[in-house]
């Protein structure tokens, strides 16, 4: 049996791009990326809440995004206006997009059509079944650290969780095990 490992830590993100809670997240995770870089796979997941009418459609809209190419721009675009996004909708979602020179009438055709719906519901069934309630919850190196609650202290523990994985990671390369590919 092979032991298929990713080739660097993976620090999963539940988001809902219509939660303050994440957009506060956002400065931790620029922290994050500046302080690791690639060194540090931060991936944003979907996890749209019932009490936020318009989380679901923000989340396909940031996956359009994503196939367009600005996904991490737009989602902190939608974020930096979650009040806003609370009151105006599809529309606000497509403005941005405009905003950032995506293709916005490509956009209105996905959320039309439900083409990233299957990645949606992926993301919030995971998240559901390793115990995700709220956002912003992280996952690192097999321990789920819930922000929904407070921020206070969370950057330092994905902080301590990353430098042990990154740690590990270089005695296994040092011992000559070769690390597998990320199913990702």
């Amino acid at each position: 049996m092979n032991d298929i490992r990713p080739t660097r830590p993976v620090l999963d993100v539940w988001c809902e791009l219509q939660c303050p809670d994440c957009d506060r997240a956002m400065a931790d995770l620029r922290a994050l990326r500046e302080r690791y870089g690639e060194a540090l796979e931060i991936r944003l997941r979907h996890f749209p809440l019932d009490k936020h009418r318009h989380s679901y459609a923000a989340a396909q809209a940031a996956e359009e995004a994503y196939a367009q190419g600005r996904g991490d721009e737009y989602a902190q675009a939608v974020l930096a206006r979650t009040g806003e996004l609370g009151e105006r909708g599809e529309d606000l979602l497509l403005e941005v997009a405009r905003e950032l020179g995506l293709d916005a009438e490509e956009m209105d055709t996905a959320l039309i059509d439900g083409r990233h719906l299957l990645i949606v519901d992926a993301d919030q069934a995971e998240g559901r079944a390793i115990g995700v309630t709220g956002t912003p919850t992280y996952v690192i190196g097999g321990e789920r650290l819930d922000g929904g609650k407070s921020q206070e202290g969370l950057r330092e523990r994905i902080e301590e969780i990353a430098d042990r994985l990154l740690a590990g990671a270089g005695e296994r390369e040092g011992s000559g095990k070769e690390a597998g590919r990320n199913g990702y």
